[in-house]
């Protein structure tokens, strides 16, 4: 598999929303340092349940790490993965729209699933 088609398998499957990706590059910033949710919220601009998903699915992820004390801080869980959100973040700064077209076409394509998965067939 060629790394770029890798790469947007990889924005395609860890990013539920731009703002998901734009956590991951705040933290990966910094680190060492530990972010609380608050922070997060503040720092992004964002809403709780925003930051709260994000966060939930970027640990998911193996791309942050949760502390005891409801703090989170970017600690991939494998050197692939943290070559990937290198590669991802390189991409995201040469292609910004793209990046975002792409995310945004993934969550709409799993929207798409999810409804048809309701829809009644006429046999």
């Amino acid at each position: 598999m060629s790394e770029n088609v890798e790469v947007l398998g990889f924005i395609r499957n860890s990013f539920r929303s731009v703002w998901s990706l734009e956590l991951l590059l705040l933290l990966k910033a910094q680190p060492e340092r530990s972010w609380s949710r608050p922070e997060l919220v503040e720092q992004l601009r964002s809403s709780d349940l925003v930051v709260e998903q994000s966060v939930a699915s970027l640990v998911a992820g193996g791309l942050l790490l949760p502390e005891g004390d409801g703090q989170v801080h970017y600690a991939p869980a494998s050197k692939d993965i943290a070559r990937l959100a290198d590669a991802a973040e390189r991409l995201y700064q040469r292609k910004p729209d793209a990046v975002r077209r792409l995310i945004v076409s993934s969550s709409l394509d799993q929207l798409t699933a999810f409804a048809d998965a309701f829809r009644l067939r006429k046999d």
